[in-house]
């Protein structure tokens, strides 16, 4: 599913749990960007403005689709079938409308063309349509791709020293308590994120991605954090007239059911992108960029991967060369691997299994005991 789609990075034999915990190297890799970079065909540095709108233009067609069958058709069906017609265009909706999320994520990256002023026109259309503050996003965004994995300066899903840990997380160190973890993250995270940088990095005061004062941007950025809010707030009344001609509830039903999807994989993507046992974090005194970029690993959502522009299975590459754009990001993991070796992460688990394993694992970082190096951090769940 996708124009142009591509097959997903086949792991090489199933994991067993072992494998999985194999921990990534965290010396020095033996290897450099630049030889990477050699590695990987020129063409896949090549960003192509026909092909990037094709896949606008067959995500919005799809979602089109899914609008129209659904405003046109579900009223006709049997109440018990409505029921059900409903959750399932919310769910095929949230996922499409992902990918053009993505594709939004592209334009922040200077990926989707050879002109900055297009990509960030698409990337505001498209951001602000969901609701995300483009341009206040893609500076949070550049500065966890420039500091992912070091402890004092990396700005999402920042583990938390064993120090750190609140007093209730053994309370909630529990099946029932991981539960209700998990609900609120994938419902309320990003919202909180922005709004009150809720598990990002800390700051000396109040930071919020709506506040062009806040202490995430430089001066020369705090004009384009207007825009976004300028667009997020068009969008927020376009919304508000709908939701007078056509009724809250319609709203809810086309708009708010697929936009909870959206948020609720974004945050899902995320943190199991940079969670994970085998992942290693620094501090000041270890960490380096490129150590730092290769700790995250690529997933397997199944056809999803296509359908979120493979985002999820490439992000290893997409760390170490983020203007690349998606759809030679395939083709360039591969050209990558033998190099890499054990610095490249794949876990194939199943996403649900996988998601549960991380909360049960994942619960903060120290280093290891006896260990020398005392900047290289691992996770740990034992409270």
């Amino acid at each position: 599913m996708g124009a142009g789609g591509r097959m997903s990075v086949p792991p090489e034999g199933k994991k067993s749990k072992s494998d999985a915990f194999q921990r990534v190297p965290h010396s020095k890799p033996p290897f450099t960007l630049g030889e990477l970079k050699k590695a990987i065909p020129p063409h896949c540095f090549q960003r192509s403005i026909p092909r990037s709108f094709s896949y606008v233009i067959y995500d919005l067609a799809i979602a089109s689709l899914f609008y129209y069958v659904a405003t046109n058709y579900f009223h006709l069906l049997p109440p018990s079938l409505s029921c059900l017609a409903w959750p399932l265009y919310w769910i095929c909706q949230g996922c499409v409308l992902t990918g053009v999320w993505v594709i939004a994520h592209e334009c922040g990256h200077h990926a989707f063309s050879d002109y900055q002023w297009l990509d960030d026109t698409v990337g505001l259309i498209l951001h602000s349509a969901l609701l995300v503050p483009y341009f206040s996003w893609k500076y949070s965004h550049r500065r966890h791709h420039s500091n992912t994995g070091s402890l004092e300066r990396d700005e999402v899903f920042v583990p938390k020293v064993k120090s750190g840990i609140r007093w209730f997380a053994k309370y909630m160190n529990n099946p029932p308590g991981r539960v209700l973890m998990l609900i609120v993250q994938f419902t309320l995270g990003w919202p909180l994120y922005l709004l009150f940088n809720v598990s990002g990095r800390h700051y000396d005061r109040f930071a919020c991605h709506y506040d062009p004062k806040s202490p995430i941007y430089s001066d020369r950025e705090r004009l384009q954090i207007l825009i976004s809010d300028a667009g997020v707030l068009a969008v927020t009344y376009g919304l508000y007239r709908l939701a007078i001609a056509k009724g809250l509830a319609w709203l809810v039903c086309v708009y708010g059911g697929p936009l909870l999807v959206v948020n609720a994989f974004l945050v899902l993507i995320t943190y199991l992108q940079h969670t994970h046992p085998a992942l290693p974090h620094y501090d000041s005194s270890e960490w380096d960029w490129l150590r730092g970029a290769l700790a995250t690993v690529d997933r397997d959502y199944g056809i999803l991967n296509t359908v979120f522009h493979n985002i999820t299975d490439t992000h290893v590459a997409h760390h170490l060369f983020s203007t690349m754009p998606h759809y030679h990001a395939m083709e360039a993991t591969k050209a990558i691997k033998p190099i890499l070796g054990n610095y490249y992460q794949f876990d194939g688990t199943p996403i649900f299994k996988a998601v549960w394993r991380e909360a049960k694992e994942c619960i903060y970082v120290e280093p290891d005991e006896g260990d020398k190096n005392k900047g290289v951090f691992w996770y740990n769940n034992k409270l």
